[in-house]
């Protein structure tokens, strides 16, 4: 055995040595041209695998991680970019841009006080560079500093005098000091630069509705739409018009045309519920209240107006439940208190619809004390549920933004299992610029077979010749454990998996045979394919079954579908997992045989057990993507959505670009 540890550690010393060598076969100009004319040309992944490269060839070139940090911000990854811009500074700190954009990432989280000091620090660096001041003001605005919002907006407009996005942003900060006549001045403004820019005839336009000048308002609006036949805000917001007009149906066309882009807006379904039940076609309401409970299960204002519609239709049973759920949720809602109170009646419990009603005038009276204004009978008791309809930027914006769905249940798949597969060459110089993971053992496995074989979670695909190289070397008079492994590979190549399922058990029984040499520890290889196989072979009859086993929830990382996965079929991966078990016996601190328990548990529902394993992969090899990907996966599945999306990032750093679709659909800041 000391002979064998002796040779292993001789095998990882020259991988080692080879991959330092590699650094000298690079151009490091050449991966920064590549990296930045990808950037330039919004090919944000292939710009990452450049930077990717660089960072492992010059850890000190503050540039390299602040382009990667663009590239990763426009994928949508904040956290990661923020890591790299923070890399960048730590680097050089008097880099002006690391700081820019450090602060712009702090404010897209909301982190404000952190976002102005990071463009603060910019403007001090740079005192003459106006666009630091445009961020600042939007992140003045965003804060709501509109005072010193204005001011930036000032000092850059003085420098940049036909910037219309200056003008509608100063313009909005105008509007929420409540000085209309200077907002509509710059909406102006900004429109006499760029009249073909549908946005300022959209600010204009709500801005005039708030006015009550639906003529103009109108006006502005169908310019916007004539300029832009896709603008769905557009259509929303003169949608809203023809409702406080009472044109109802014109409001419904218009609420259509959104739902035809964005069939999951939950806004948008929630208004054409209100005019659908104000029309009294009340199945159509109760259909579009209930799509938008499916999208947020806490929407407050959707349980208390479709228990308006079951009252409506008679079903006052359902009301009082959706009235029980709007209280629960927001315990000093007077309006919800009064509404019960009148259901309760109508069910004949009088001595508890009188405690309802003496809630609501407590809170009524409560709220009133309060405020200045009178509240009315049946007011709510904040602001927040004051508006149903609302043309108010804040509540229709924000939420409309909020709610563009992609909030439809999805299934995102985990990364493969690992295992050995047939290949060709094997490109050992782009493997080890990847960080590929360098096992002294599984190294010698694949030298002394007489074909090609490599570690992977993919599918290689090999030629003809291939195949018939492995018919060669595995059926042969002198049959080994290594043969039979072959014969396993080459039947799996041909789809024959019952018989390669019977060659990994036969490898398997003649490497314990040798309970002292190589053979005996290349068993766990063995294992890892045979487990993998066991697997697939489940996967497979569940596809037929139509019942692939995949992490399904919506894209705020709620997991609702888990209600549909319970009266889904589960199947039995445990013969898999025992021979994952078994690999680690035999040889541990394989990150491969942990990732693949990792998938295993993860599929059987015991998502801490794959947590774990998952973590442990992570620990043995710490650039294993895969692994990461996975775990971020499992992470969100389980409502933390703050680490999964760190792992994600992670992931798409070390090459998985599958990771910045899910970032974008679970971890971006607008979808909180």
């Amino acid at each position: 055995m000391h002979r064998i540890l002796k040779c292993l550690v001789a095998i990882c010393l020259l991988a080692a040595a080879g991959f330092q060598e590699l650094h000298a076969q690079y151009d490091k100009d050449m991966f920064m041209m590549r990296g930045r004319h990808a950037l330039a040309e919004g090919k944000y992944a292939l710009a990452i695998e450049n930077f990717n490269v660089l960072s492992q060839l010059d850890t000190a070139d503050y540039w390299t991680f602040f382009f990667r940090g663009i590239a990763k911000y426009n994928l949508g990854d904040l956290r990661g970019a923020k890591r790299d811009f923070d890399r960048s500074v730590a680097i050089n700190p008097v880099f002006t841009s690391g700081y820019h954009y450090r602060g712009i990432t702090e404010s897209r989280f909301g982190n404000y006080d952190e976002a102005l000091e990071n463009l603060q620090k910019a403007i001090e660096l740079r005192p003459g560079y106006v666009g630091l001041y445009f961020s600042r003001g939007v992140t003045h605005f965003l804060s709501q500093q509109f005072d010193k919002a204005i001011s930036d907006f000032d000092r850059y407009i003085r420098k940049e005098p036909k910037d219309p996005s200056a003008y509608l942003n100063r313009g909005a900060s105008y509007l929420f000091l409540g000085d209309t006549l200077k907002a509509v001045n710059d909406y102006n403004k900004a429109i006499k630069l760029d009249r073909f820019d549908p946005e300022g005839y959209v600010r204009r336009g709500r801005l005039f509705a708030m006015q009550k000048d639906y003529e103009h308002a109108m006006a502005d609006m169908d310019m916007a739409i004539e300029l832009d036949s896709a603008n769905t805000f557009a259509y929303f917001n003169r949608a809203i018009m023809y409702y406080e007009q009472e044109k109802y149906q014109e409001a419904m066309s218009d609420l259509n045309r959104v739902l035809e882009d964005e069939p999951g807006n939950a806004l948008t379904l929630y208004n054409r519920g209100l005019i659908n039940a104000q029309l009294g076609a009340y199945d159509d309401a109760l259909e579009d209240m209930d799509r938008v409970l499916n999208i947020n299960p806490e929407n407050v204002l959707a349980y208390f107006n479709r228990a308006s519609i079951f009252i409506e239709m008679g079903l006052y049973r359902n009301a009082l439940e959706d009235y029980d759920k709007a209280i629960e949720l927001y315990p000093d809602f007077a309006k919800a208190y009064m509404n019960r109170s009148y259901v309760k009646n109508l069910l004949g419990m009088h001595r508890e619809a009188k405690k309802d009603y003496d809630v609501a005038q407590k809170k009524v009276a409560e709220y009133r004390a309060k405020n200045i204004s009178d509240a009315g009978s049946f007011a709510d008791t904040t602001k927040k549920y004051s508006a149903l309809l609302s043309l108010d930027a804040e509540f229709a914006k924000k939420d409309f933004n909020d709610e563009l769905l992609q909030h439809r249940d999805i299934d995102i798949r985990l990364r493969p299992l690992y295992k050995f597969v047939l290949v060709g060459e094997k490109d050992n110089v782009r493997y080890a610029l990847n960080r590929g993971y360098e096992n002294p053992l599984i190294l010698r496995f694949e030298k002394e077979l007489p074909v090609g074989v490599d570690i992977t979670s993919g599918d290689v695909a090999v030629g003809p010749e291939v195949i018939k190289a492995v018919e060669a070397a595995a059926w042969t008079d002198d049959v080994s454990a290594e043969a039979l492994f072959l014969r396993a590979l080459h039947d799996y190549d041909e789809k024959q998996f019952n018989s390669a399922l019977n060659y990994y058990g036969q490898a398997i029984e003649m490497a314990k045979e040798d309970a002292s040499g190589f053979d005996a520890l290349y068993a766990a290889f063995y294992h890892i394919n045979r487990g993998a196989l066991r697997a697939e072979m489940i996967d497979f009859i569940s596809s037929i079954e139509s019942n692939v086993q995949v992490l399904s929830m919506d894209d705020t990382g709620n997991t609702r579908a888990r209600v549909r996965d319970q009266v889904v079929r589960q199947y039995d991966y445990t013969d898999a997992i025992e021979d994952m078990k078994a690999a680690a016996e035999i040889v541990q601190n394989l990150p491969y045989v942990y990732y693949n328990l990792g998938n295993l548990y993860c599929l059987s529902s015991e998502h801490i057990n794959s947590i774990e394993n998952y973590t442990k992969a992570i620990e043995l090899y710490p650039y294993m993507g895969d692994a990461y990907f996975n775990r971020g996966l499992v992470l969100i599945y389980l409502k933390d959505r703050e680490k999964g999306c760190i792992d994600l990032s992670r992931a798409g750093e070390l090459g998985i670009q599958d990771a910045y679709g899910v970032i974008k659909k679970f971890c971006e800041e607008e979808n909180e």
